[in-house]
């Protein structure tokens, strides 16, 4: 993972705030596991003045399938995904054909992740494929998480199908963070606490 991550990862009943942050003004501030982690005035006091806030993410895990067939593609580095994807994960592999490509780094926590993307014009079901694939990619039953915006209905169906079943939520949060063409509008840049 590239950067100066901070975040909040939610599970039922309790959540982890990841930040260098004093543990009593976390607590103070009214992190807890009933939603205070991901209200909005904290994770505004987190990221602090000009600091960048990602989508609050549904977090799902699946397993590697083995015997992925996915040729590895080392001409996308400037497509918008691949570009987002090594912001926020280290050690990115971009695989993808016709249909669209699939990233896969280490995360938060130097966890497994994946992401996928199909190109315009592709019939239903590309994407299903693609995850599909990305999972076969994967040695036999290595964990692999993937962040899916729960408004993206298609694609958390998409995952769902896949097999991957939600563990928990996450935001992510880069305090002082420049804005750059990979953090789109999608996220938020604030300019006050």
């Amino acid at each position: 993972m590239q950067g100066d991550h901070h975040g909040s990862i939610e599970f039922t009943g309790h959540s982890f705030v990841l930040t260098d942050r004093d543990p009593d003004d976390v607590l103070a501030r009214g992190a807890d596991g009933f939603g205070g982690a991901s209200h909005p005035d904290f994770m505004r006091w987190l990221a602090g003045s000009g600091g960048w806030i990602g989508s609050h993410d549904a977090v799902l895990v699946a397993r590697g399938l083995g015997g992925g067939r996915l040729p590895e593609r080392f001409d996308l580095d400037d497509h918008p995904r691949v570009r987002r994807s090594r912001t926020h994960r280290h050690d990115v592999r971009v695989h993808g054909d016709a249909t669209g490509l699939v990233t896969i780094g280490r995360g938060l926590v130097d966890r497994l992740e994946l992401s996928v993307e199909t190109f315009d014009g592709q019939p239903n079901g590309a994407g299903r494929r693609l995850i599909h694939e990305a999972r076969s990619l994967l040695p036999v039953g290595d964990v692999v998480f993937a962040q899916v915006a729960p408004g993206n209905a298609a694609s958390l169906r998409a995952f769902l199908s896949c097999g991957f079943v939600p563990v928990g939520a996450e935001t992510l949060v880069m305090p002082h963070a420049e804005l750059s063409p990979t953090m789109n509008g999608r996220d938020t840049r604030l300019e006050h606490d």
